[in-house]
């Protein structure tokens, strides 16, 4: 038992916690590691949750027919596919290259054909790359890579409503250096082969995009020049800005008029009105004084600045969407995602109650624009009300974990855990009851983002656990007291 306790230790699965050893045993030097290896091998994997925090959405794609079939793709936990609604989920990308997912679409034409851009677009801290583009032919049965695999974070993807087979790809390339799989891509051929259509410099990807529907050769594109170090993002610079082609890429013009003046544009989310698709709406991040919300009228040659509007962190949102009916009508997604009807002048906040912070994904039913599905750090939430009143998906088990750790509690030892922006957890191994391990036998031992907790090796209800900017607490489980135990400097 210890150890099988010591390896679970290191490891957290993807889709929650899952207690047991890996499936094939790896080729150890040493007959003893061999051994023990052959020994946990034939120990399943078993789901022990959790579920009620859920973790971070980074996209959503509908199957035509109804809201209730639709494929979620997660920041740190693969893709899910539900048919009734959320009531039950299946993974379907969990043999893949990666977990960490940035976009998922459905090709309009053959519903059976999606793709799959892999790295989860944001710029933060904790961002896993991926491996490229995938595809699947037979509804996300089998998956098969399709290149670009040096893009690290695709953002976009377009499928030509008539054509599954004429794609375009935004990538914003690696974060943590330069170079790499970087720009904006389109394949002829399904993927066999990609043309780089638009290229700015080795520090500088395609962030967003937008395809005129009457006329497929007239793009709009964002570029995002970007890069972490340990030490700093570089989040702007003069490879940002807004370009336009009207022959498929051909050949492009930087846009000017109406934007920024100043060389030094970040992250720049852009999106389309469908009740009127000439009027475009852009998102830019730049200097205090120039940045906002601008909008177009003319499908992106000139623009208009609407408001100094700007999220809490553009590196980690910077994402407009428009509601299907109304031109007027926009979203911004950001820690507290914010509403406006008048065309990007002014803001007001959606419905927060009882809702995790932090949302990347938002889909509006075009049929009932007051029925809204929204996705961030704490899950999927769903509206009937146009944003006012939310329902939480709690059964979808995709936090994630930084580090867990078991504590040596019997019978049943607990497994606890610090998790991305949803507090420190623990949980038991196992329970008495037949419907086994639920959401409420998980509990909270400490707030914020959660790093790698241990527990008192002689007695299980002391818990010691960190949280961000190095912050230590002490829990005990029977009176939770918590104690801050970070060393200050004097006065």
């Amino acid at each position: 038992m210890t150890a099988i306790r010591n390896l679970f230790g290191m490891v957290a699965a993807v889709c929650g916690l899952a207690l047991a050893a890996v499936g094939t045993a790896p080729a150890y030097a040493e007959d003893e590691d061999k051994k023990e290896a052959s020994a946990l091998s034939s120990l399943p994997l078993r789901l022990i949750g959790p579920a009620y925090p859920s973790g971070r959405i980074s996209d959503f794609a509908f199957f035509s027919g109804g809201s209730h079939h639709y494929i979620v793709a997660t920041s740190s936990g693969g893709l899910w596919i539900t048919k009734n609604a959320g009531t039950t989920w299946t993974p379907i990308f969990d043999r893949e290259g990666t977990y960490a997912i940035g976009v998922v679409e459905i090709a309009p034409s053959d519903e059976k054909t999606i793709w799959v851009g892999t790295g989860e677009n944001n710029a933060q801290r904790s961002v896993a790359f991926g491996d490229g583009v995938y595809k699947s032919t037979d509804g996300g049965k089998s998956w098969t890579n399709m290149g670009l695999k040096d893009s690290g974070h695709i953002s976009q993807i377009w499928i030509h409503p008539e054509d599954a087979d004429t794609v375009l790809v935004a990538s914003q390339g690696p974060l943590w250096n330069s170079g790499g799989d970087r720009g904006l891509y389109k394949t002829t051929d399904g993927g066999r082969t990609w043309e780089l259509i638009l290229e700015i410099d080795e520090h500088t990807g395609i962030n967003e995009f937008v395809v005129h529907p009457d006329n497929f050769d007239v793009i709009v594109a964002s570029s995002y020049q970007r890069r972490r170090h340990v030490w700093v993002l570089i989040n702007g610079g003069p490879g940002s800005g807004i370009h336009r082609t009207t022959d498929g890429g051909a050949t492009w013009k930087e846009i000017k008029t109406g934007l920024p003046s100043k060389d030094d544009m970040g992250r720049i989310g852009v999106a389309m009105a469908p009740s009127n698709p000439n009027t475009l709406y852009a998102i830019i991040e730049a200097q205090p004084d120039e940045q906002g919300v601008f909008r177009s009228s003319d499908f992106g040659q000139t623009w208009e600045k609407r408001s100094s509007h700007m999220t809490t962190s553009p590196q980690y949102y910077n994402e407009l969407v428009v509601d299907p009916k109304d031109e007027n009508t926009l979203y911004s997604l950001d820690t507290f995602s914010k509403r406006s009807r008048d065309g990007g002048k002014t803001f007001s906040n959606l419905g927060i109650a009882h809702r995790h912070v932090d949302d990347h994904a938002l889909w509006i039913n075009e049929h009932n624009t007051d029925h809204m599905i929204i996705g961030g750090d704490g899950g999927i939430y769903e509206s009937w009300d146009g944003g006012e009143l939310w329902r939480h998906t709690d059964n979808l088990p995709i936090v994630q974990f930084y580090r867990v750790q078991p504590d040596n509690a019997a019978p049943f030892y607990n497994v606890c855990g610090g998790t991305q922006d949803n507090n420190s957890l623990c949980g038991p191994s196992r329970t008495t009851l037949v419907h086994g391990i639920t959401n409420s036998d998980w509990h909270i031992v400490l707030g914020g983002d959660g790093y790698k907790p241990q527990i008192d090796p002689r007695d299980p209800n002391i818990v010691y656990t960190q949280y961000q900017y190095g912050g230590l607490a002490r829990y005990d489980r029977r009176t939770q007291e918590r104690v801050f135990l970070t060393p200050q400097p004097e006065a």
